[in-house]
């Protein structure tokens, strides 16, 4: 796992005893490593035990800070007494450094209020805060008012912190894919790119002409594409599969593959019909699954929105997302719904269980109209059952905003007999989630990651990105 780099602010106030500051270091750092954290900070050796009280101790953290802005994610502030909130909130500002904050407190412990053993930090938080605000400096708070380190709940509270990180981190300057125009049936996928724009994120954009000539001037003998044919067939079974569309997908693959690291794509959303299957004779859905599970996401059907709420899920959770459609009532149960897509999951979304595992087909919907000859490439498969988190983020050009919507559920266990791939969801309230999701105008694709995340997402798009947000519960 890869260390999270965040700067770290011990706060101290001068009259209170020094010991509590080696203590609350002491307690602290052992904990952020433990959950991944590279803390950025002063040296112990530095003022008291390298905690800031003072314009001094402030301004070799901005130092530290500044000489460190392009790797720091976030910023903690803990306080193992009242702390200068002076010094604090003008380390963060100085530092330049746009970055979510959370801001922690130790507890007092009732039987230890003499000088040596008191903290006031349970008051001192309240005073840090009210900088921050003044100040104009987004922060989190952890949910109880103060905590001691060494608990499960802080444990969780960094987690979700993390998380939250991560999310702001990916979403602030994502460059999202869109290959070939929207299908042109589709205006729910339509979106505003300037509005995105205004939101630090950059649509890069191909044309399906283009996309085709490259691959089609791949010769079978590149190395390339062998090695990209070895790829497909260890990733999945393709036993259905003619071997001259198991080609013309390896060489979609390594097109695919060139595009993404040469304009440095964080996530794509595909034109998957019916440009693809006329001019080349196969759907995208195995490549679109291979980069989804590796770290890229792949929307379908031009969903560049679609794309970014697979990137979020992803960021807050580091697993990879898919893309669904909200497809089917479940018989007459009021919370459980069929999602499906043709099929172009990541690999890690399916069940596998002895002879049960996705296997590479072609889709019976389109194969009816485009020919199966044309359609081999999309995934048959269940999604396995676990936790799950929906989210779907779209632009209002109404408002000029970003507006999400988040729920959380389980995969069933349920079968089902049909085709593609899907599963069946439960999501406590489902009619009501369904009547805010059609009453606000939200598209019928929705992102889906197999995790509890929604806090997060909340967290930090509410918060640090400043979208409108409904958390379903």
């Amino acid at each position: 796992m890869n260390k999270i780099p965040m700067g770290v602010l011990i706060g101290n106030r001068d009259f209170f005893a020094d010991e509590l500051c080696e203590k609350g270091r002491n307690s602290l750092l052992p904990i952020l490593k433990e959950k991944g954290i590279q803390p950025i900070l002063l040296d112990e050796e530095e003022g008291v035990f390298g905690s800031i009280q003072d314009r001094s101790d402030a301004k070799k953290s901005i130092e530290l800070f500044k000489k460190k802005k392009e790797n720091i994610k976030g910023i903690i502030v803990s306080l193992p007494n009242f702390g200068d909130e002076k010094s604090i909130v003008e380390t963060i500002k100085e530092s330049d450094l746009d970055v979510p904050v959370l801001v922690h407190a130790f507890p007092d412990e009732i039987n230890k209020l003499d000088y040596i053993n008191r903290r006031d930090s349970f008051c001192g938080k309240i005073s840090v805060c009210n900088n921050l605000k003044q100040f104009g400096i987004d922060f989190s708070l952890t949910e109880n008012h103060t905590l001691a380190p060494d608990t499960e709940e802080f444990k969780r509270e960094i987690d979700k912190f993390i998380g939250v990180c991560n999310v702001v981190d990916k979403l602030k300057g994502a460059r999202l894919g869109l290959i070939g125009i929207r299908p042109a049936d589709f205006n729910t996928v339509r979106f505003s790119e300037k509005i995105l724009q205004r939101n630090n994120i950059s649509v890069e954009p191909i044309s399906m002409l283009d996309f085709v000539n490259a691959v089609e001037k791949l010769d079978k003998d590149n190395k390339d594409v062998i090695n990209s044919l070895e790829e497909l067939t260890s990733y999945m079974d393709t036993s259905k599969v003619p071997e001259s569309a198991m080609l013309k997908m390896a060489k979609l693959n390594v097109i695919y593959n060139n595009w993404v690291n040469e304009n440095e794509i964080d996530a794509v959303a595909f034109q998957c019909w019916d440009s693809l299957q006329n001019s080349l004779g196969i759907n995208p859905c195995t490549v679109m699954s291979i980069f989804s599970n590796r770290g890229i996401p792949s929307a379908c059907e031009s969903d560049v929105m679609g794309a970014l709420s697979m990137l979020a899920l992803q960021a807050a959770s580091e697993k990879p997302s898919g893309i669904v459609d909200w497809n089917n009532n479940y018989g007459d149960d009021p919370d459980k719904a069929i999602i499906f897509h043709c099929g172009n999951f990541a690999k890690d979304i399916y069940s596998c269980n002895g002879n049960s595992c996705p296997q590479i087909n072609y889709p019976e919907i389109l194969g009816s109209t485009l020919g199966q000859e044309n359609t081999y490439g999309s995934i048959d498969g269940e999604i396995k059952p676990d936790n799950i988190t929906f989210a779907r983020v779209h632009t209002n050009d109404n408002s000029g905003e970003i507006e999400a919507y988040l729920a959380e559920g389980e995969i069933t266990d349920d079968l089902l007999d049909t085709f593609g791939s899907r599963g069946v969801a439960k999501v406590e309230g489902l009619q009501n989630l369904m009547n805010y999701i059609c009453e606000n105008g939200f598209e019928h694709h929705v992102a889906i990651n197999l995790s509890l995340v929604s806090d997060i997402l909340e967290e930090a798009m509410t918060n640090y990105l400043g979208w409108k947000v409904y958390n379903h519960k």
